[in-house]
């Protein structure tokens, strides 16, 4: 063996970590925090996933839906741990990271879209939510760019945004600043266990990189990762998403909030650009940027919001969400000890990141998941496969 092999084999972390998109370096930043050795890898360039797709809308109030009291309870939670973690990673990088609690307004366009925005906001009310119902003078009052055809708006103040890209370009100016290594271009071919432990990873070219926690937080890839025991794999699912990417004058917006009908979101940013999202597609790994895509997100934007016809046109592109059979996140541990898993945010993965960090470091440091986040446990599809198995 070399002297560059003697190396790597000898390299050896409290945790690694794979995936470097927005879960996988909050968790990074958090375990630091905590003392713990971390190595971060990632087969391609940091935040270039999912991450940089994202619009960043932190909105647990204005995207309730029906039948998910438990993913509501989580995001809730994660939502009112935001400013202290975006606080903390300020510090580290010297730099603002475009986090806002500006609002949302939630707009309805014709009378079968106001009685399911009515739904809704019964809802809201019904969960003990901060949501106004408004007619559609009031909301123009708010938003005077808004449709006049508007039928109604349902104004959420409570909820905000951060624009992902800046806040991973911030953390990873935090870690390299704090020493962690995040390595890029690099592919996990497997993991080291013994006796139903972990001790680390494998990585293409024969390295080895010791750890007593490996955690996996590689999106959409982690229902097909083949470097993951087959029998730990999560059912995740790739779901496609278009977002473009308009710009107009920062001294100038077209809209102040959040803005969403039935098919659209706008989310304004500081230095006037608006990100308009976004498709949901169940094409499988399918992450190309269709032309019939970006007409439905202009469309419905139009509609909406008619001043963007005025925008200029700057970016479309396309992102997988990790998706799951009950729409909750896959945070836990698995039958390997040591192997967490850390995936399935599906649309929640930048509002979520704070309490996914939260709940990986207190599971490596020994803990087991508490609180409402273990709704998110991987262990309830066990539970799932053996029912299945019963019933046969």
């Amino acid at each position: 063996m070399n002297s560059i092999e003697s190396e790597q084999t000898e390299q050896n972390f409290d945790a690694v970590i794979v995936g470097a998109g927005m879960i996988g370096l909050a968790i990074a930043w958090e375990l630091h925090s905590l003392g713990s050795s971390v190595l971060v890898v990632d087969r391609g360039r940091p935040g270039a996933g999912t991450t940089s797709v994202a619009a960043g809308m932190l909105a647990p109030v204005g995207e309730l839906d029906f039948g998910e009291p438990a993913l509501l309870e989580i995001n809730m939670l994660s939502a009112g741990m935001y400013p202290e973690f975006i606080a903390s990673v300020e510090r580290a990088c010297g730099g603002t990271l475009g986090y806002r609690r500006m609002g949302g307004l939630h707009v309805a366009l014709d009378r079968d879209e106001a009685a399911e925005l009515r739904r809704v906001h019964d809802l809201q009310l019904a969960s003990g939510l901060r949501a106004e119902w408004l007619g559609p003078g009031a909301a123009r009052d708010l938003e005077p760019g808004l449709t006049p055809s508007l039928t109604g708006a349902v104004l959420v103040e409570d909820d905000g945004t951060v624009d992902p890209r800046v806040l991973v370009t911030g953390l990873l100016e935090a870690l390299e600043r704090e020493g962690v290594v995040v390595r890029s271009g690099v592919k996990v071919t497997g993991i080291q266990q013994k006796r139903g432990r972990v001790e680390g990873v494998e990585l293409e070219g024969r390295e080895r990189i010791a750890a007593r926690t490996v955690i996996a937080a590689v999106g959409a890839e982690s229902g097909r990762a083949e470097w993951l025991p087959s029998d730990v794999r999560p059912p995740v699912r790739p779901v496609k998403g278009q977002i473009v990417e308009l710009r107009g004058d920062p001294a100038d917006h077209v809209c102040d909030r959040i803005l969403a009908s039935e098919r659209v979101y706008l989310v304004p940013r500081r230095d006037g650009r608006l990100i308009i999202g976004a498709t949901v597609e169940e094409l499988g790994f399918d992450d190309r940027v269709t032309a019939g895509g970006i007409h439905e997100l202009l469309r419905e934007a139009y509609r909406l919001l008619p001043e963007v016809a005025e925008l200029e046109f700057v970016d479309a592109v396309a992102g997988l969400r990790p998706g799951t059979p009950d729409n909750l996140p896959v945070v836990g541990p698995t039958r390997i000890e040591g192997l967490l898993l850390a995936t399935g945010h599906y649309r929640n993965g930048i509002l979520l990141a704070p309490i996914t960090a939260r709940a990986i470091a207190d599971l490596a440091d020994g803990g087991t998941l508490s609180g409402p986040i273990t709704a998110a446990s991987p262990a309830r599809f066990d539970k799932a496969k053996t029912k299945a198995g019963a019933s046969r």
